[in-house]
């Protein structure tokens, strides 16, 4: 009669000791080990035992030639590298894909996919399949990643919808064009007659999406929708619009902004201007991720929950990875709210 060893006695326990110790075959140890597909109860069983009382430790690289899976899934971002790591929309995404895939006990691989050959880089990596799937944030109109990945057929979901392939990929986003018209309409009822806007970058849906429902709002209304400057979701950008669109249209009293690191740079130039916000400009941001309450005056804001759209977007990546041939793409929009503050 064997006796099984102690998990503290030398050397590591092998799967041929698992599966002499639980009496099955080294394949009904390795599949009970990897999945428990077909493999009875009992069986089943008897390999737990055997694991935990030899202190068996799966190798990984075996597990994955038998599961095909890496257990690790890439988060995968389009933008340098400074902004992702100071901008709270970023933070915010990976604390809610963090926190789905620690409950699966999943690894996140962060790949910073900057334009041209970082770009290159990372389908390579995507290709080959080092990672069971990507969710894809902050996405613009030439990397054509949703029509890459498509290609490619790995599991993806994007954070915000695609310039192209939007019909081949699934993704969650805010309704952006909601977001911005309502915050344009706050203005408006406040009575706001000149509104001007700073928009994102032309080649982001989100930025167009917001620019949009601006100018539904102004139209509309019946005001003129001439007004508009671009950033870069950064808070230098949305100084330097700031100062170029009051130069141009020194009376505007209300303003809209895509996004609340943008606002922020605005509130400064504002301040240096001598414009009382919102006594002579009011003003409305895109967020609410932290930045829109420790601006002066806080920042009446568009809310969209990024956190939970990580999460939703997680959760939808694993299903897909799960059952990779029987999800269709699917479009999950998330209804924004405004948050009034003392700005607007």
């Amino acid at each position: 009669m064997t006796t099984p060893r102690s998990p503290v006695s030398a050397g590591q326990p092998t799967l041929d000791e698992v599966a002499r110790v639980a009496g099955v075959s080294r394949a009904t140890a390795s599949r009970a080990i990897n999945g428990g597909q077909r493999v009875s109860a009992r069986a089943q069983s008897a390999v737990d035992t055997a694991v935990r009382t030899l202190g068996y430790i799966p190798n990984p690289a075996a597990r994955s030639l038998v599961t095909r899976r890496t257990d690790s899934i890439a988060v995968v971002v389009p933008e340098p590298d400074d902004r992702v790591f100071s901008d709270p929309f970023f933070a915010g995404t990976l604390r809610g894909v963090t926190r789905v895939l620690g409950e699966r006990d999943i690894q996140l691989v962060l790949l910073l996919a900057r334009p041209g050959a970082s770009t290159a880089r990372t389908l390579r990596y995507l290709t080959n399949r080092h990672v069971d799937g990507a969710l894809v944030v902050s996405h613009h109109r030439d990397d054509r990643l949703a029509e890459h990945l498509a290609d490619i057929g790995l599991p993806c979901v994007f954070g915000g919808r695609p310039w192209t392939g939007g019909d081949r990929v699934a993704y969650v986003d805010v309704d952006n064009v909601a977001g911005e018209r309502e915050a344009t309409e706050a203005l408006i009822d406040r009575g706001c007659t000149r509104i001007g806007t700073i928009a994102g970058p032309a080649d982001m849906t989100a930025s167009e999406d917001r620019l949009a429902g601006w100018r539904q709002a102004m139209s509309t209304a019946g005001l003129a929708a001439d007004a508009v400057e671009h950033g870069d979701f950064t808070e230098a950008s949305g100084e330097a619009a700031a100062r170029a669109l009051m130069e141009r249209h020194p009376d505007i009293d209300g303003l809209v902004v895509a996004s609340d690191l943008m606002a922020a740079g605005a509130l400064k130039v504002l301040a240096e201007l001598g414009r009382r916000v919102p006594a002579d400009i009011a003003v409305v941001g895109f967020d609410d991720l932290g930045v829109a309450e420790r601006t002066s005056p806080a920042l009446t804001t568009v809310r969209q929950p990024v956190d939970e759209m990580a999460e939703r977007a997680t959760r939808l990546l694993l299903e897909r990875v799960d059952e990779p041939h029987s999800s269709r793409p699917m479009r999950v929009i998330i209804p924004p709210t405004l948050v009034r503050r003392a700005s607007a």
